[in-house]
């Protein structure tokens, strides 16, 4: 089933963050939809998305965070990718990805800013991410 639908996502945990077991549920759920998954793990840098997306001839990079610091790690994610040659790569970014209680509303904003193209709240199901993913990548509804 693995890698069925052709497209690749790059993904990981961002900045000092070892919250791995979501990481998990996410690749397995990823790639049971049929994407190639290139799990990177935890404590990933951008450069190190930046440089698996380019091995890979990635179609996507998925950014998780939990620990809360993700809005600093992810700042000129965006310009770093098109830099590197990853121009208009699709970027995803979810989890717990600010620190303490904020407007989600405004968070999304915050990240649409960075060049992120899809910024999902905390316990965002699978499911949403996968038909987002779908949706981008192949076109479906």
């Amino acid at each position: 089933m693995e890698g069925q639908n052709g497209k690749t996502l790059v993904m990981g945990v961002i900045g000092a963050d070892v919250h791995a077991v979501g990481n998990q549920i996410l690749s397995f759920a990823f790639r049971e939809a049929g994407f190639n998954v290139i799990n990177l793990g935890v404590m990933v840098s951008q450069e190190e998305y930046i440089e698996a997306a380019i091995e890979s001839a990635a179609d996507a990079i998925v950014v998780s965070s939990l620990y809360g610091h993700g809005e600093l790690d992810c700042q000129g994610m965006r310009d770093k990718c098109d830099e590197a040659g990853l121009k208009g790569i699709l970027l995803y970014v979810g989890g717990n990805i600010v620190v303490g209680k904020q407007d989600f509303t405004e968070v999304e904003k915050r990240f649409h800013a960075m060049g992120f193209d899809r910024v999902f709240g905390p316990g965002t199901a699978p499911e949403v991410t996968i038909a987002a993913l779908k949706k981008d990548l192949l076109g479906e509804e």
